[in-house]
C-alpha cells in the first residue's frame, strides 16, 4: 500500500465510463431510463466497477487551488468558464483514481506494473517531458526552462476539468510552476445543433474546397465565433460573410482605391498635399484616426484572444474609409484641374488605410493580403511586417501593380443548389438500410389492426387547467457545483418571494446572458431536489431535433411578471 506523498491506494467501487476513462460518484451522473446512471459527458450508462487503484491526493491541493485562482484572475479564461471550475472546485474535491489493474495496455505505474496509469493522467504530462522534464534526450532541465511556463494553453471546454484542476494540482504537487492562462475555446455547431451524420448536418472539407477560398474558411470561423463560445457554422452564413465582409468590404474597397491610383495618378502613389480646405483635411484626419485607432483595438483584441472583435473593429475602420470615399467622390475630383491637391490627398489617405488593413489582416487572411500587398507595390512578406512597424505616409511614391480580384462576390442561390446536389446523394448512401422482410413482418400475435396509427391522446379543458404557467423573469443564474448541464436560477414571478429552480440546459445557455431573460415557467409543479437544491417549479423550453436540443420559450412583447398564460 502506497500511502505517503500525493498517492494512496484503495480498493475502489465506483461508477466508471470507459470513453472518459474516469469514476464518478453517484451524484455527478445523470440519471437515465429505469435506475440506469450516465455518464454527464457522454450520456451512455455508467459501468459499477470494483477494483484497486492509486488515488492522486487531489482534496489536499483544493485551497491552494482556489487560492491561486483568485490570485491569478487570467490563469483560466474566458470568465464563465472561470466561474464554472471555480464553482466546482469550492463544492469540495475527491481524490482523484489514476490507475487500474483490469487494463493493461498503457503506461504502468513504477515499481508496480500491475497498476497501469490512465492514458489522461500521463499524456497531460507530456506537455513538459516533450520539452526536457525528466528527459535529457530532449534537452533536460535547461529546455525545460526555456519553454515554461506557458504563456497559453488551448483547450476545448470538454476537458476544461483536466486542465484547470487536475493539471495545475499535479505540476503543484511536483512543484513546478503553472501555465500562465488556460484558455477554453468552444465548439462549432452547425444550424445551431451539435454535427451529427445522422442529422445530415456535419461540414463537408471537399465542399469547402470547391466554393471557398482556405482565406473565407479562416476568416469566417475566426469572425464568426467569439471565441470562448460555442459557434454556429452553415454553408450560408459563410457565403454571406464572405460576401458581406470581404467581397463588398475589404476586397471592393481595395479594388477602387487602386484602380483610382492607376487611372488618374500614373499608378503612383500621390503624396498628402497640404494646400486643401480646411474640412477636407479634417475628414481625412478623422481616417487616419479611425485607422489608428482600429490597428490598436486589433493588437489589444488579438492579444486577448478576441479574434471576432478584433475583426469588427477593422470593418469599422474599413467601413469609415468607405465612406470617406463615398462623401469626397474622387472619380469626380479626377475631372476638376482645379481640384487636384484634393484628389491627391483623398487617395494618399485611402492607400495609407488598405496598407494597413493589409498588415493587421495578414494572419487571417494570409494569401489574400501577400496579393494586396503586391498590388500595392511593396516587396517581401506581409506576414512579416509588425503593425507597430507601420507609418503613415510611407506609401507614397509607390508604384501600383496589377490589380485583380481578390474575393468573388458569390451566387448564394447557385452555390447551395450546388452543395445541396453534392451532399444528397452521401446522405441517402449512408441512411440505414431496410430490414429485411422477416424482421418487418408483423408479429403472428398481433391483429391487423394494430398497424394503424396511434390515435392522439386528448385532453379536456379541466386537465389543461390544473397546468398553472405563468410570467416569470430571470434574476441571477449560475451553474450547479459538480453537474455540467444543471443551471441553477432566481426566477421573479410576481410573488413575495423568487422562486428557485433548476433547468438543465447548461451545455445550451450561458448563465450570465440569461439574467434579466422572461420565460415561461410551470408554477405549480411539486418542489423536488436535485444534486441537493430544491426545484420550485419548471422552465419551459421547445426540445428542437434529434438530439432534443432545449429552446427557452418567450415572448415578443412585453408581459408583466406573474401573469397567467391562458
Amino acid at each position: 500500500m502506497m500511502t505517503s506523498g500525493r498517492f494512496n491506494t484503495v480498493f475502489v467501487v465506483g461508477w466508471y465510463c470507459s470513453n472518459c476513462n474516469e469514476f464518478y460518484q453517484e451524484a455527478e451522473a445523470v440519471k437515465g431510463a429505469g435506475d440506469a446512471l450516465l455518464c454527464p459527458t457522454h450520456e451512455r450508462q455508467l459501468d459499477l466497477l470494483s477494483e484497486e487503484s492509486y488515488f492522486f491526493k487531489l482534496s489536499a491541493l483544493q485551497d491552494k487551488l482556489i487560492e491561486h485562482y483568485e490570485q491569478n484572475p487570467h490563469f483560466i479564461r474566458p470568465e464563465t468558464r472561470r466561474n464554472e471550475v471555480l464553482s466546482f472546485v469550492r463544492g469540495g474535491l475527491n481524490d482523484l483514481s489514476v490507475s487500474r489493474v483490469s487494463v493493461k495496455w498503457g503506461i504502468p505505474v513504477p515499481d508496480d506494473p500491475e497498476h497501469t496509469m490512465y492514458v489522461w493522467f500521463d499524456a497531460l504530462s507530456n506537455y513538459i517531458t516533450a520539452i526536457g522534464y525528466g528527459n535529457e534526450q530532449f534537452g533536460g532541465e535547461e529546455h525545460l526552462n526555456k519553454f515554461w511556463p506557458a504563456d497559453l494553453q488551448l483547450v476545448g471546454k470538454d476537458i476544461l476539468r483536466q486542465h484547470t484542476v487536475y493539471w495545475p494540482a499535479f505540476l503543484m504537487a511536483a512543484g513546478l510552476a503553472l501555465p500562465k492562462t488556460v484558455y477554453s475555446h468552444g465548439m462549432w455547431l452547425s444550424g445551431g445543433r451539435k454535427m451529427s451524420k445522422t442529422l445530415g448536418n456535419v461540414i463537408d472539407l471537399a465542399v469547402l474546397r470547391k466554393h471557398f477560398t482556405t482565406d473565407a474558411v479562416r476568416y469566417f470561423c475566426l469572425r464568426e465565433m467569439v471565441f470562448g463560445q460555442d459557434g454556429d457554422f452553415t454553408y450560408e452564413a459563410l457565403i454571406e460573410r464572405t460576401n458581406a465582409e470581404l467581397a463588398k468590404g475589404i476586397g471592393n474597397l481595395t479594388s477602387r482605391t487602386l484602380t483610382l491610383v492607376r487611372n488618374n495618378c500614373d499608378c503612383v502613389v500621390p503624396a498628402a498635399p497640404a494646400n486643401v480646405s480646411a474640412d477636407l483635411q479634417a475628414q481625412a484626419n478623422e481616417v487616419r484616426a479611425a485607422v489608428q485607432q482600429a490597428v490598436a483595438e486589433f493588437d489589444r483584441e488579438f492579444n486577448e484572444c478576441g479574434f471576432s472583435y478584433a475583426l469588427e473593429a477593422i470593418q469599422t475602420a474599413a467601413t469609415r474609409v468607405d465612406k470617406f470615399l463615398s462623401d469626397t467622390k474622387p472619380w469626380n475630383l479626377a475631372k476638376d484641374p482645379g481640384a487636384r491637391a484634393a484628389l491627391e490627398l483623398v487617395l494618399n489617405t485611402a492607400v495609407e488605410a488598405v496598407r494597413h488593413f493589409a498588415v493587421l489582416l495578414a494572419p487571417v487572411l494570409p494569401v489574400s493580403t501577400q496579393a494586396i500587398w503586391q498590388f500595392l507595390g511593396e516587396t517581401g512578406e506581409v506576414s512579416s511586417v509588425a503593425p507597430a512597424t507601420l507609418h503613415w505616409g510611407d506609401a507614397t511614391g509607390k508604384t501600383i501593380g496589377d490589380i485583380k480580384p481578390i474575393f468573388p462576390n458569390l451566387d448564394k442561390g447557385k452555390v447551395m443548389e450546388d452543395i445541396k446536389q453534392t451532399e444528397e446523394p452521401k446522405i441517402e448512401a449512408t441512411a440505414a438500410p431496410a430490414a429485411p422482410a422477416a424482421e418487418t413482418a408483423t408479429p403472428a400475435a398481433a391483429a391487423p389492426e394494430a398497424a394503424a396509427p396511434a390515435q392522439p391522446s386528448y385532453i379536456t379543458i379541466d386537465d389543461f387547467a390544473k397546468v398553472e404557467l405563468r410570467v416569470g423573469q430571470i434574476l441571477t443564474a449560475e451553474p450547479v457545483p459538480k453537474a455540467d448541464k444543471l443551471l441553477r436560477f432566481t426566477i421573479d414571478l410576481g410573488e413575495a418571494q423568487p422562486r428557485q429552480i433548476l433547468a438543465g440546459i447548461a451545455q445550451y445557455y450561458e448563465a450570465e446572458k440569461l439574467i434579466g431573460r422572461k420565460v415561461i415557467v410551470v408554477a405549480n409543479l411539486a418542489p423536488r431536489k436535485l444534486r441537493g437544491f430544491e426545484s420550485q417549479g419548471m422552465i419551459l423550453a421547445a426540445a428542437v431535433g434529434e438530439e432534443g436540443k432545449p429552446v427557452l420559450a418567450g415572448f415578443l412583447e412585453e408581459v408583466p411578471n406573474g401573469a397567467k398564460l391562458r
